[in-house]
């Protein structure tokens, strides 16, 4: 029998010769790893975790509550041996975790849900509700069902590298470059530039400007924008955030012009931002929220206006549905985690620990006037700029060799923290003390 076993020192070799191993050069050892630090399993050596597998590691590593919960690891190597379609198939476990959704983040205005594996297809059958929304929407009204085609989005999106979402994804070219795409309207974002007093005036122009543009995208493609879709805060794009106020004249747009209005809360959702869903905090009522990550399971929920086509995509058997209709195993896992998060209170413990990030780099950049600028986060969804994308990645790769601190970069010039909701505040210290050494050295 062949041994099964890598050794961790062949690990980057191994998959080298199959894939490309261009990111990390570190090796999990899923075992030792704890809290927000990653162990290295070639040499034992600890990573401090700012990125956390891109912001979907909800709790850290090895969570107590997990690790020493013998009937939760039991329930999950048992529904581990199985994978079921539960498109069509329908256990406990998958009702146990539809229940726990809606008790911790269910939205009553959202009722009806779809699972599936991933970010990006959580927003493609989103997309797809949209449409035979808008195609039905438009044979009531006695227009042609033929329209209803478009999507209406924002510049500096990333939605996905899906079918449609690479459509409405406006991040690094080389990730939508070559690939069929289509032309649907896009306009800028009004992104805030901090301290916001000091940019109000341009800011405004800049909300006008999109607003007026959006306004004539609607006009030049009438009757055939299905939905209006946006990250409430840009994350790949730049953590680009957008004032409450400029979102709900969007909403109002979508209403005026018989669109739905969509949210990808894919990284924003599940507490990073200091509460549930950021759009709570933003006075917005979508009719569409797409999210994934830290739910372990991709999904829509969709409600509103959604409603008021009785035969929409979400109540007609078939139009919509996958094999596997989400990963049970995740779900199991989801469940329990989703519980933790309700009952530690991870929400609102990282709308603190966001406070007392910014205040870190406000500090930092108080320090560093001349490297760090335009502070930024709400909650734990936290970032600065550097002064340009060569500084920021030779910083991002510092922090990795010199200080053993795992850190992601975000649009032009950008560093953002995605750490696990249950970092404390001296974790966050360390992290930053790190960033303030390698600039120092710069």
């Amino acid at each position: 029998m062949v041994d099964p076993r890598v050794d961790p020192r062949d690990v980057l070799h191994t998959l080298g010769r199959h894939m490309l191993t261009e990111s990390f050069d570190f090796v999990l050892d899923a075992t030792a790893s704890h809290g927000v630090w990653l162990v290295d399993a070639r040499d034992g050596s600890e990573h401090l975790d700012l990125f956390s597998f891109f912001a979907s590691n909800t709790l850290g590593m090895n969570h107590p509550a997990l690790v020493a919960d013998d009937e939760f690891r039991e329930r999950l190597a048992d529904v581990a041996l199985h994978k079921p379609s539960n498109s069509d198939i329908y256990s406990v476990e998958l009702a146990r975790f539809t229940d726990t959704f809606e008790r911790v983040l269910g939205d009553p205005a959202l009722p009806r849900y779809f699972f599936i594996e991933g970010g990006a297809m959580a927003v493609e059958n989103g997309l797809k509700v949209a449409f035979d929304w808008k195609s039905q929407r438009n044979e009531q009204a006695g227009r042609s069902p033929d329209l209803g085609t478009r999507v209406l989005h924002l510049q500096g999106a990333f939605h996905g590298r899906s079918g449609y979402t690479m459509s409405v994804t406006d991040t690094e070219p080389m990730k939508t470059a070559r690939f069929p795409r289509f032309d649907w309207p896009r306009v800028p974002v009004p992104a805030v530039r901090f301290p916001l007093e000091d940019h109000l005036a341009e800011l405004e122009h800049a909300e006008e400007r999109a607003l007026q543009q959006a306004a004539a995208a609607f006009a030049r493609y009438a009757h055939d924008i299905a939905c209006f879709i946006a990250e409430p805060i840009q994350g790949e794009g730049g953590d680009n955030h957008m004032r409450g106020v400029f979102l709900q004249r969007m909403q109002d747009l979508c209403h005026e012009h018989d669109a739905l209005f969509v949210l990808d809360e894919v990284q924003t959702g599940v507490g990073l931002t200091g509460s549930r869903w950021c759009y709570e905090q933003l006075g917005l009522e979508p009719d569409i929220v797409a999210y994934g990550k830290k739910v372990h399971v991709g999904g829509i929920m969709a409600g509103r206006r959604v409603e008021d086509v009785a035969s929409n995509a979400l109540r007609t058997p078939s139009r919509l549905n996958s094999t596997f209709g989400g990963n049970l195993t995740d779900m199991v896992r989801a469940t329990r985690i989703l519980e933790l998060f309700d009952a530690d209170r991870l929400a609102e413990r990282a709308a603190a620990s966001g406070k007392v990030l910014v205040e870190l780099l406000m500090q930092l950049a108080a320090e560093h006037p001349h490297m760090v600028g335009n502070v930024r986060g709400r909650g734990l969804m936290c970032a600065f700029d550097l002064p340009d994308r060569s500084t920021r990645d030779a910083v991002r790769q510092r922090l990795f060799d010199e200080e053993r601190v795992m850190m992601l970069g975000c649009g032009e010039r950008s560093l953002r923290f995605r750490p696990p909701l249950t970092i404390e505040g001296g974790e966050l210290r360390v992290g930053v003390d790190a960033i303030d050494r390698v600039l120092t050295r710069s």
